[in-house]
């Protein structure tokens, strides 16, 4: 395992396939996605149809993950899509991707201090009595975040690979339990239940359900043989999030009946409790009362996920000198000391501001920042895959298929579901406030700060400038043979 050589170097060869996996997919909280993103797909989108909208979703990201691979096995950079786009775009596009991404994922933690006190509070008060209030829950679990952070990323990882077992393992038992009673309705695939309802808001609720798989690349510093560790992470991911969400979704369809789904999830939907109502009934209360448990184990591990995730995109932008030189300060185990701990602050400050005003958890805390944090990696997803269809045509790569009409088939995807997301962001958010439907602007101001701190770097700190693109390359840290990559020349815009 080779040490950090610096106070502001990642430990590298600390993960290895699983390891990134379990980080991606605790992200993704399979036992979350379907209590919240499944039920909504099923209520508001194409009803007994929703299982179809996952696996359509799958291909789309399969699609683009064809010419992510190949990226990634060019560049490995924390800086993640950041670093996608400095290649594809420029270096004021990356500027403008690094703005978009740190808002949406630092804002995305503050929306899972949300979930988690919220559910923390009501769960641990109906089962011990004990009742404490939500931020004060939500406040511990980032401290404790934080904390297993700065341990180090292979002890996320580890414990992370834990909860997805258990949450995973839950769902595996309903799902069994539904095709040995019930069966499992193929009708659920059949065109009159796939376009029942709306099924582009099918298509954009269940994207949102695979929110955290492009984190792969953000760890390529600290995986062990990056340029084939992301690729192979990144396809497993988006594999196994698909099955987890598509069969287990089918499961649920199939158990209230595909004509009847979106009547049933509509009825449920206030409690949230289509998926728990359904294991009592299939796998009997006590059962019910375990998953009720590993829902607040599945929420602390999103929020341990998208610590990490935040933490090294501003630990990248820190070591580009876009913001402060001292977030890329690390412990000596390779963890971002100071970005870690400037992560959670925020975190536990904007939701302390919340919970100061009065405001509901579920009904403001929740819509805001979820809602703003999920646009954000939408729109970063789509910008990196165009900026990866940009890169391999400008070096007029002779891959066809994997570098151009693959990627370019996940990049109109993608952008399809990112307009489909500013349309109908009050779909996303889950409200229809019209402050919170004004934060979509957000990303419009990061596009204008990113041209204007791009035009300001270039004339008043060039070096700086002329940095955002040299600071990618890190190959001779991480490629086991100890050779260095060739210097790929990006595009100096």
């Amino acid at each position: 395992m080779t040490e950090p050589s610096s106070a502001t170097a990642l430990r590298s060869g600390a993960l290895g396939v699983a390891g990134i996996v379990f980080l991606v997919l605790a992200a993704v909280a399979p036992l979350t996605g379907i209590v919240v993103v499944a039920s909504y797909v099923i209520a508001f989108g194409n009803g007994g149809g929703a299982p179809a909208s996952f696996f359509i979703v799958a291909i789309i990201l399969l699609l683009f993950a064809i010419g992510y691979a190949q990226m990634s096995k060019q560049l490995a950079s924390a800086g993640g899509f950041y670093a996608f786009v400095v290649k594809g775009l420029g270096r004021t596009g990356g500027l403008i991707a690094g703005l978009i991404a740190a808002i949406g994922y630092n804002l995305f933690v503050v929306g899972t201090i949300g979930t988690s006190g919220f559910f923390m509070q009501t769960v641990i008060a109906q089962l011990t009595g004990f009742d404490m209030h939500w931020y004060l829950w939500g406040f511990l679990s980032i401290a404790v975040c934080f904390w297993m952070a700065r341990t180090g990323v292979d002890f996320s990882s580890k414990v992370l690979g834990v909860s997805l077992v258990l949450e995973t393992l839950i769902l595996v038992i309903f799902d069994v339990s539904v095709l040995v009673q019930t069966g499992f309705d193929v009708s659920a695939f059949g065109p009159a239940a796939i376009f029942s309802g709306s099924l582009p808001i099918g298509l954009l609720l269940a994207a949102t359900g695979y929110l955290g798989f492009e984190a792969t690349a953000l760890f390529s510093e600290e995986a062990r043989n990056p340029l084939k560790t992301v690729p192979r992470a990144t396809y497993t991911a988006i594999i196994a999030i698909a099955l987890i969400l598509g069969v287990s979704t089918w499961a649920v369809v199939s158990a209230t009946g595909v004509a009847q789904a979106q009547d049933a999830s509509l009825e449920h939907l206030d409690a949230g409790d289509l998926l728990f109502s359904l294991i009592a009934q299939y796998l009997g209360e006590p059962m019910s009362i375990i998953a009720t448990i590993l829902l607040l184990v599945s929420l602390f591990a999103a929020m341990l996920a998208f610590h990490n995730s935040a933490t090294r995109y501003l630990y990248s932008l820190g070591r580009a000198r876009v913001l402060p030189r001292v977030l890329a300060r690390t412990r000596p185990n390779g963890a971002p000391q100071v970005a870690g701990l400037v992560q959670a602050l925020f975190a536990a400050i904007v939701a302390g501001c919340f919970a100061l005003a009065g405001l509901d958890p579920i009904l403001v805390v929740v819509p805001a920042m979820l809602g703003i944090g999920t646009l954000s990696v939408i729109v970063l997803q789509t910008l990196a895959a165009f900026s990866i269809v940009v890169w391999f045509r400008r070096q007029r790569d002779a891959r066809w298929w994997s570098t151009f009409v693959a990627p370019g088939l996940g990049f109109l995807g993608l952008l399809s579901i990112a307009v489909l997301a500013i349309a109908n962001f009050d779909v996303v958010a889950g409200s229809d406030n019209p402050v919170i439907l004004l934060l979509p602007w957000l990303l419009a101001l990061a596009v204008v700060g990113g041209v204007v701190y791009g035009v300001y770097l270039k004339r008043a700190r060039p070096a700086v400038y002329d940095a955002l693109a040299t600071d990618l390359e890190k190959f001779n840290v991480h490629v086991s043979s100890g050779h260095q990559a060739p210097h790929i020349p990006e595009p100096n815009v």
